[in-house]
């Protein structure tokens, strides 16, 4: 069943969405820091600080089909126990293998409960609000992982590291209250039945057990990669933007960044709501790619506030953006029936991005000068162009 672009279902999926992606996203700037009070090196900090987007990674391929064949709600219970399950588990950990271990728990709830939740809400839009409506969704993951880490800083900082684990578990208990009020649980799309003996079924049996083995959907595969190019910079600035203003002992107050990026992110998101699905993915791609650039140049050269803040509003234009561009293609591309599959093949790029970016962001603060930290990431721009260029005919 479809419903209005505020009805109460989807309203109430908003809300899950926001809570749901707040939980991690405040663990994980608390993450190593607290796996090396327990004992941890500084190689297994990295380790744990990853494991989650990695798990999640893996679980992808395997939930990409499995997603499509199963009620979104069932998936979302289970993806939000495990990640509540985590919490918990941060909570009562005393060694860092102990931490490893829910953090690969956590990974794969939050792979469960992004692709499944996020196919819910595309099943319960109009087919010409995919765009508008996946933006306003993204926007609520995007807002969760802008405000999240700052509040998980302001509680370690004022309260300590395993209340702050507790106020994410209280996030995720949140969400999963919410769903159960959500009435359309977002049960298969039946395909259509089989024509009978010695129809094309019965000819192409190669061809469905293919079709029961795909773990991406090839056609959004560019997509993947795009998001995932696009998402490596933001990620490492959100790793390391503190460390690198502090190693070049710039004059800024970094607290204000992730502030302004989500201010201006909302403002962005709700003021261009109906132009994403009137414009072409190629029109959003040319200013985001352009607001991209500007901004990691500016992080590059700022030597103040302002161009801090220029960049942190030129961030949301970039990869805040894209992020809902990409994931709404993505289902348009893949098609309603295998809706689940091409949000998964979405989310496997935006977990490499977010995997990546951490990864690569420590290897250049460790081993290059900290003034190249900016302009080696902002090769990601131009790397981005290229899969565009590539694939221009099926992305437009």
């Amino acid at each position: 069943m479809k419903h209005s672009m505020l009805s109460k279902n989807i309203l109430l999926l908003l809300a899950s969405g926001f809570f749901y992606f707040a939980s991690p996203m405040l663990v994980t700037p608390l993450i190593t820091g607290f796996s090396e009070t327990l004992g941890a090196g500084a190689a297994f900090m990295g380790i744990v600080g990853g494991m989650m987007n990695l798990c999640s990674l893996f679980c992808r391929p395997v939930m990409g089909s499995f997603i499509d064949r199963i009620s979104k709600y069932r998936l979302s219970m289970a993806g939000l126990l495990f990640m509540t399950v985590a919490c918990a588990g941060y909570l009562l950990s005393v060694n860092p293998l102990m931490v490893l271990f829910f953090r690969i728990i956590n990974g794969v709830g939050f792979a469960l409960c992004s692709s499944s939740m996020s196919t819910w809400m595309s099943l319960l839009l109009p087919p010409e609000k995919i765009g508008s409506g996946m933006g306003i969704y993204g926007m609520m993951n995007a807002l969760a992982m802008a405000v999240a880490p700052s509040i998980g800083v302001v509680l370690y900082q004022t309260l300590g590291y395993r209340i702050s684990f507790i106020v994410a578990a209280v996030f995720t208990g949140l969400s999963l209250v919410l769903i159960q009020f959500v009435s359309d649980r977002g049960e298969p799309i039946l395909r259509p039945a089989s024509p009978g003996p010695g129809k094309d079924t019965d000819r192409n049996p190669g061809e469905a057990a293919r079709k029961k083995l795909q773990i991406v959907e090839p056609k959004v595969l560019p997509i993947a990669l795009i998001i995932m190019l696009f998402s490596i910079p933001y990620c490492a600035t959100q790793s390391f933007i503190v460390r690198y203003t502090e190693t070049r002992n710039l004059p800024v107050t970094v607290s204000l960044f992730f502030p302004i990026y989500a201010a201006a992110l909302l403002i962005l998101r709700f003021t261009m709501r109906d132009l994403f699905d009137r414009l072409r993915f190629s029109v959003f791609f040319a200013g985001s790619s352009l607001c991209a650039f500007l901004s990691i140049l500016l992080l590059a050269l700022m030597k103040s506030d302002l161009p801090m803040c220029v960049a942190a509003v030129l961030m949301a234009g970039g990869y805040g953006i894209m992020s809902s561009v990409c994931q709404s293609r993505a289902i348009v591309i893949a098609g309603r029936e295998h809706a689940g599959l091409g949000n998964s093949t979405y989310y496997i790029g935006l977990d490499l991005g977010m995997t990546l970016g951490p990864m690569l962001g420590g290897l250049l603060y460790g081993s290059v000068d900290v003034r190249l930290f900016y302009p080696v990431l902002l090769l990601c721009v131009p790397m981005a162009v290229l899969v565009f260029l590539l694939n221009r005919r099926t992305l437009s």
